[in-house]
This record gives structure tokens, C-alpha cells and sequence, in this order.
């Protein structure tokens, strides 16, 4: 059985630093274009759920835009036309926006 004896490749410690800046790059990357908006729109939608009342106008998940009668813990009870009424979670509700006008 032969051993052969190597010397490291020079320059190896400049490339494994190399690979860590890079990571690191690439971490800061991810962090900023991806984790950094989608958080900063989860923490808007939950300030306008949180300060919902009477009247407001919603958009839920499906693309149901109704006028909040009654708010619960969890749930909310909303007027989809002139007499119909449906209870959709807080979690369904994707847009708060009282200015809306009639369409």
C-alpha cells in the first residue's frame, strides 16, 4: 500500500475566508430582498387587523370585499351585499382600508 505525502495546496486559507464572505453575502442578499419585506408586511397586516372596527371595509383571502357589522376574538361578522352576511376568521383578511369607495 502506498501513502503518498501532499502538501496543502497553497493558498487554502484565503479560500475557505473567500467562501465565508460569500455566504455571508449571500445571507445579506436573502435578507434583504425576501425576509426583511415579507416580514415588514406581515407586521402591517396585523396593525390593521388589530385596529379594525365597525364599518371598515375588507378584502379577505378570496377576494371577498365586505363592510365589518361585529368583531369577536377571532372572527369578524361582515355585510357582503344589502342583507348578507358572512363570518370570516381575522387570519382571511388580507386588506384594511375604510377609504375605499363604492365600485
Amino acid at each position: 500500500m502506498y501513502v503518498f505525502l501532499m502538501a496543502p495546496p497553497s493558498g487554502g486559507q484565503e479560500g475557505a475566508i473567500l467562501n465565508f464572505v460569500f455566504l455571508g453575502a449571500l445571507f445579506l442578499v436573502f435578507y434583504f430582498f425576501i425576509i426583511r419585506p415579507q416580514s415588514q408586511k406581515q407586521k402591517k397586516v396585523e396593525k390593521m387587523i388589530s385596529e379594525l372596527k365597525k364599518g371598515d371595509k375588507i378584502v379577505t383571502t378570496g377576494g371577498i370585499i365586505a363592510h365589518i357589522q361585529s368583531i369577536e376574538d377571532k372572527s369578524v361578522l361582515a355585510e357582503v351585499d344589502s342583507g348578507v352576511k358572512v363570518r370570516f376568521t381575522k387570519a382571511s383578511i388580507v386588506d384594511v382600508n375604510p377609504a375605499k369607495k363604492e365600485s
